[in-house]
């Protein structure tokens, strides 16, 4: 029987030992790894060579697709599955030019995990058929990369002066990126452009 190893990266602790647990509950499947931070994935990865990567987004230190990409990079071998609350087209949007190899929502039967991270060691891809087609429909991004960046410190809280010190601007430039941002997206404000662009998973 040809075994399966495993590393798991999931910030709440009794999600991951929970994860853990129903994972080796299959006897092909062996978890060698569990991190609770994306900056300890790849160097745990790079020690333990996991087969399978089974990643949440939402990570502190590096968020989950950033490390997913990276991890691409560092151990080509590893294939990576995406696990979230988060099913938004535009997340998966981000997943799939992150190079993962699957996506699957935590709502998701039990049952339905053992098996996709043994499709995706095999070499296919696994995505909710429903969540590839909604993705496959949603508008693309209309920001453009540096808009991008400026809404998404914004999000994270940062005000003008900061957005500006961080990248190297200024701050009426800022504040023309932001006015910019609003139209695009035709929000009230910049929290509501906020709002519309974490739901389309345009930002982390």
């Amino acid at each position: 029987m040809l075994l399966i190893k495993i590393l798991l990266a999931e910030d709440v602790h009794m999600v991951r030992g929970a994860l853990v647990a129903l994972l080796e509950l299959e006897p092909d499947l062996q978890v060698v790894a569990s991190v609770p931070r994306g900056d300890l994935i790849v160097p745990s990865a790079l020690e333990s060579r996991p087969d399978v990567a089974v990643i949440d987004i939402d990570l502190p230190g590096v968020d989950g697709l950033t490390a997913a990409a990276e991890l691409h990079d560092r151990v080509p071998d590893c294939r990576t599955l995406i696990l979230t609350s988060l099913g938004r087209p535009g997340t998966l949007r981000r997943a799939m030019a992150a190079r993962v190899s699957g996506f699957l929502l935590k709502d998701s039967p039990p049952t339905r995990l053992a098996q996709a991270v043994r499709s995706v060691a095999s070499g296919q891809r696994v995505i909710d058929p429903e969540l590839a087609l909604s993705a496959w429909e949603a508008p693309d991004n209309p920001l453009s990369p540096r808009e991008t960046q400026v809404l998404r410190l914004a999000a994270r809280g940062a005000d003008a002066g900061e957005i500006a010190d961080h990248l190297f601007l200024t701050q009426g430039t800022v504040r023309n990126y932001l006015t910019a941002i609003v139209d695009k997206l035709n929000a009230r404000n910049r929290i509501d452009a906020i709002r519309i662009a974490e739901e389309a998973g345009w930002i982390p």
